[in-house]
């Protein structure tokens, strides 16, 4: 049975072929079409520099007042040694684009994976000190092994049920189920009982053993998207132009922002998150079932608190912490960058995201110093500076990254990504799984690829 990636490849091919069926006109079409990229995020600029390659006349049109998106590196200490991460955070060894991406730019990529402490029901387990029962490693094991085998059935059976309600058909024990609702829930952004029990279990059969949290680029991610708008020409990124309609006509699209700007051309490619699409004036209207799935896929919750301390005292620099404490999961987010302060991030999710984001720095201090408490002490003197980015707040996304809830995979993702005349879309929602930088990147330039192809 085909993975969820050659799922996603197998709707795409479907897709061309309905598109070559029924554009006898597309010989009108220029050699080098004029396209209006809509985001700089990483899939928009992607799609950008696959088309500039082709020497095709380009726009990419950007409601925020910088380039990015999701990929948000900040200098968190007055000398700007120290670079965190407010957005996306890691690169796969198995993300072959970013890397390849990495590599042409000579941007340098370094270790970022870590070894799990864990503090539960207020005792403090070192790394290698803590795991799940011997029984449920077994029992885990043997499901990811055998998901290889599932027909097409039982995979759609299993996009019908949530992660918790899997896990506990399969007979995990309380303790067990805790934890991988702690460690789970920071991969999705939400309590694994949002989460379908199809994409789950694909992020864990079929990722990397670290589950992708591999490495990360040496001076911040946000380096990546620079490069590519190095590339693509920065004159023809246009910041602080926010997309109000977008209507097509026999011979051209026209793209209008809601400063006034007026863009045409032949093609749109389309990386906003469904938030921002759902705000567009389209003309022709989408398709109900479009507008059905836009309204339908959740973003989930991530609050990233970065707190600078005056030292290591974690004193691994491969350190990170599950907690069930509302600060959730902390990580060292300064790895490998030499000074003598670091900063620990606190990376909460859902509705324990929701709560901190709403509380000022003095309250998310106490959170912290109480979370860390039993494995450190008291740490309220180790402040130095405090960083706070809501992801479930960010006017363009309303959420970090996408979440496929219950029979939802299988339904909505085709029709997301289904052209809509000749608009291409793309972005991490639409990848073969959510939240990472690869799955922008390559949904950009399949987009790109399928307006060479039209």
């Amino acid at each position: 049975m085909p993975t969820r990636r050659e799922f996603l490849q197998k709707s795409a091919l479907a897709t061309a072929g309905a598109f070559l069926a029924r554009t006898a006109h597309s010989a009108a079409m220029p050699d080098r079409p004029r396209v209006i990229v809509l985001g700089a995020g990483l899939a928009g600029l992607a799609a950008a520099y696959a088309l500039t390659k082709e020497q095709c006349e380009l726009v990419v049109l950007e409601a925020r007042n910088r380039i990015g998106g999701r990929v948000l590196s900040h200098d968190i200490d007055s000398g700007k040694k120290l670079t965190v991460e407010l957005g996306a955070e890691w690169v796969g060894n198995s993300h072959e684009r970013v890397i390849a991406l990495c590599k042409e730019f000579g941007l340098e990529l370094f270790n970022n994976q870590f070894e799990t402490h864990l503090i539960y029901k207020n005792e403090y387990f070192p790394q290698g000190r803590w795991n799940f029962s011997e029984s449920w490693n077994t029992t885990y094991a043997k499901l990811l092994a055998g998901f290889e085998h599932f027909s097409d059935v039982q995979k759609r059976t299993l996009d019908k049920m949530d992660w918790w309600r899997y896990l506990m058909n399969n007979g995990i024990a309380e303790r067990d189920l805790d934890l991988r609702e702690l460690a789970d829930s920071t991969d999705f952004g939400e309590s694994i009982r949002h989460v379908s029990g199809y994409a789950a279990m694909t992020e864990y059969a079929e990722s990397s053993p670290k589950n992708e949290m591999d490495l990360k680029i040496r001076g911040g991610n946000s380096r990546l998207p620079e490069a590519l708008a190095a590339k693509v020409g920065r004159d023809r990124i246009k910041l602080q132009h926010k997309v109000a309609a977008i209507k097509q006509e026999a011979k051209e699209m026209t793209v209008t922002c809601e400063n006034g700007a007026s863009f045409t051309g032949d093609f749109v490619i389309c990386t906003l998150p469904t938030f921002a699409l759902s705000k567009i004036e389209w003309l022709p209207a989408l398709s109900g079932e479009k507008v059905e799935a836009i309204n339908a896929l959740q973003y989930c919750r991530i609050n990233k608190h970065a707190v600078l301390f005056n030292e290591r005292f974690w004193k691994d620099e491969a350190f990170d912490l599950l907690t069930d404490s509302n600060a959730h999961y902390f990580y060292h987010a300064t790895k490998s960058q030499k000074s003598g302060q670091g900063v620990l991030i606190s990376y909460s999710v859902g509705d324990k995201a929701d709560v901190l984001a709403r509380q000022n720095n003095a309250y998310r201090k106490r959170i912290i110093v109480d979370a860390l408490r039993r494995g450190f002490g008291d740490l309220s003197r180790r402040f130095v500076r405090q960083v706070n980015y809501y992801w479930g707040n960010d006017p363009h996304s309303m959420g970090a990254y996408a979440i496929y809830g219950k029979n939802q995979w299988f339904t909505l993702q085709p029709i997301l990504a289904k052209p809509h005349e000749r608009v291409f879309f793309a972005g991490e929602h639409l990848a073969d799984w959510q939240g990472f930088m690869e799955g922008a990147v390559v949904t950009g330039e399949d987009a790109a690829r399928g307006v060479l192809e039209f």
